[in-house]
């Protein structure tokens, strides 16, 4: 026994779709056995409650805006198996051992030292840095961008609430397309994007949206950050860091 706590928070996770296309097995270590590692760890020192970070890659193909009980058997991507395969282990381990259990699906979180593989830090330093802008596809697909505030801030809200077995969206409830982010960054950058297309990724969907019901009726959680305001957040950390996150491997 290390200590008492009262509850774990697994945000650890090997994330993006098309790198695990490259590399599934590292994805599956990490996210599958990763999870399983924490999930053991709390039942044998006894902690009654778990809180596991998912995301919305799970919902694939399916309509939009999603809602928490759409079909999520049919991942497009190793990266969504694997986090499908850890929200069963979460199942398996409430079931089992009556560890209270809140699942988060994270819609595309963004901000100050956001992953560098994702969309936005890239989009940003491209855009300030002057070098194209690489889009698959026509750019039209949409995201529901989620500042990362509001995710810390619905985590945090997730352990005060009595309940058993939760699953539930975390997203800004505002779809943005790509080009409308790029136009964004480059307004309030002052600089003109330099577009380069390139061919469509089959692993990635046309668009996510989150239904955000669940999260206001049991958390009483919405959104308090817009894109405008998130990105120009994003933007003054990228600048104030600039010397080492325009060097930073993408």
């Amino acid at each position: 026994d290390h200590g008492n706590f009262d509850a774990v928070i697994n945000l650890a996770a090997r994330a993006g779709v098309r790198d695990s296309v490259m590399d599934p097995w590292i994805y599956y270590e990490t996210n599958v056995s990763g999870t399983l590692n924490l999930l053991e760890g709390s039942r044998r020192n006894g902690i009654a409650r778990f809180v596991q970070a998912s995301t919305s890659s799970l919902y694939g193909n399916n309509k939009v805006p999603f809602t928490e009980d759409d079909p999520t058997d049919r991942p497009l991507s190793p990266y969504a198996a694997s986090k499908k395969a850890a929200e069963a282990l979460c199942h398996s381990y409430h079931y089992l051992y009556g560890v209270k259990m809140t699942i988060f699906r994270f819609f595309t979180v963004y901000g100050p030292a956001g992953r560098p593989d994702l969309s936005i830090f890239r989009f940003i330093r491209w855009i300030v840095e002057g070098q194209p802008v690489q889009l698959y596809g026509d750019g039209h697909q949409s995201r529901d961008f989620t500042y990362v505030d509001d995710v810390a801030r619905g985590l945090t809200q997730s352990l005060n609430i009595d309940r058993e077995y939760e699953v539930i969206n975390l997203g800004s409830e505002k779809p943005h397309s790509l080009m409308e982010v790029i136009a964004e960054i480059g307004s309030i950058s002052g600089r003109q994007p330099i577009l380069e297309f390139l061919p469509p990724q089959v692993a990635d969907v046309p668009a996510t949206w989150a239904d955000i019901t669940k999260a206001e009726e049991i958390l009483d959680w919405r959104p308090e950050t817009d894109m405008s305001t998130g990105l120009r957040r994003t933007i003054e950390w990228y600048m104030a860091n600039r010397e080492i996150a325009r060097n930073v491997a993408i």
